[in-house]
């Protein structure tokens, strides 16, 4: 059984709710990714911040990203995957509400991401073919 801990990149960091969507975006570039788990002040999961979000719902809208935060942009019940599950369940969480990153969780911690990239290094082509069908899919 492979395992969503086993696929993930390690590493991944949080942004803190309350922090800006500059910052957030100067962390990005820092961290060479393209999404930033958001905790809120018990580091825990509340959400999910994108570079598109900062580009189309904040600069877009004549917004300042220096006064808009992470926090601002989080909608949704964000969605995560515990470590241990095995990769059926990661393609199963990605697939029914069509998200392209997943952030992996052990013992309550963020412990990594799972993106397109993680997916393509580590499953068929036909797993991949399957994932992309229904995340790309419009409903």
């Amino acid at each position: 059984m492979t395992t969503a801990g086993e696929i993930m990149h390690a590493g991944a960091q949080w942004i803190p709710a309350t922090e800006t969507l500059d910052r957030a975006a100067e962390l990005m570039a820092r961290l060479n990714v393209g999404a930033l788990p958001i905790s809120d002040e018990s580091e825990r999961l509340c959400g999910i911040l994108t570079d598109r979000d900062i580009v189309i719902g904040c600069v877009a809208k004549g917004h300042d990203p220096a006064k808009v935060t992470a926090g601002d942009m989080a909608r949704g019940t964000p969605r995560w995957i515990d470590a241990g599950a095995d990769v059926s369940e990661v393609l199963e969480e990605m697939q029914s509400h069509q998200i392209k990153r997943l952030p992996v969780i052990r013992d309550k911690k963020l412990v990594g991401m799972i993106s397109e990239a993680d997916l393509a290094r580590h499953l068929t082509e036909d797993q991949i073919a399957g994932w992309a069908e229904k995340v790309y899919a419009r409903s």
